[in-house]
């Protein structure tokens, strides 16, 4: 009887702990979901786009799902991390140093690398998502270590961070700094895992990399793409109007 009683305030305690977990995997995935969605971008279309975000994540947590199984062993090598923080800080580095690339329609809006296929954008979207699964994994597992808990927010958070993929993709294409805000964030991230591997002292808190990133998405959606433009057509369109009704006033 006491042995099931335990069992019950366990299982409380246990599901008490599911919402924090995929609050974490929620505010820790924003900067990956942009990351994604800027990939998933080097793909022609809106439906090639969004295949590449459903196959890539289903990849990306068998990887997940590896990654926490083998997260107590993962933990015991540096070289995972450095390897995790080296890409990321790539994918800002490439970011940051390439220049727009236009599409079909001439409007220079893309950073990032073209794919002629879904199937090479799949394995970049799976492998970029395992590199953040680094820090929020090994977060998650220091807020517990029941594994069957930490898989379940973790298929939540891929669901989540999916959705909110989708959202950016669209997001990206009407502010103007969001994407280089999202990079922002996402060398911050591979700053993190760096300090981990110098020194687990020089990692600073979870609320502080929180408060970062909110201050970064604020600035990424301060300001709407073509709104000096609109203004501008819509001064011209109001003085194109005004001035045959001038001109008509004149006539006697």
């Amino acid at each position: 009887m006491f042995d099931l009683l335990s069992s019950s305030s366990e299982l409380r305690d246990s599901l008490a702990l599911l919402p924090v977990l995929v609050a974490l995997e929620a505010v820790l995935s924003a900067d990956n979901a942009i990351a994604l969605a800027a990939i998933a971008q080097g793909l022609e279309g809106h439906v090639l786009q969004r295949r590449a975000l459903n196959f890539g994540l289903v990849c990306a947590f068998v990887l997940r799902v590896g990654l926490i199984l083998t997260a107590s062993w993962v933990i015991g090598f540096w070289q995972f991390e450095l390897a995790g923080a080296v890409y990321l800080l790539w994918l800002v580095f490439q970011y940051f140093t390439s220049s727009n690339q236009k599409d079909q329609d001439g409007d220079s809006h893309h950073h990032g690398p073209r794919f002629k296929s879904l199937w090479q954008a799949i394995p970049m979207i799976a492998v970029t998502d395992l590199a953040f699964s680094l820090d929020s994994v090994t977060t998650a597992i220091a807020v517990s270590d029941q594994i069957w808990l930490v898989l379940t927010g973790g298929l939540i958070g891929v669901v989540a961070l999916r959705f909110m993929a989708g959202l950016f993709i669209r997001w990206l294409d009407e502010f103007e700094h969001l994407e280089d805000a999202g990079f922002v964030t996402v060398a911050l991230v591979g700053v993190r895992l760096l300090l981990k591997v110098v020194n687990d002292s020089y990692v600073p808190p979870e609320w502080a990399m929180i408060a970062a990133i909110a201050i970064l998405f604020t600035w990424g959606f301060s300001k709407r793409k073509g709104s000096d433009a609109d203004t501008e057509v819509a001064i011209e369109t109001s003085t194109a109007l005004e001035e045959p009704q001038e001109a008509t006033s004149e006539v006697p």
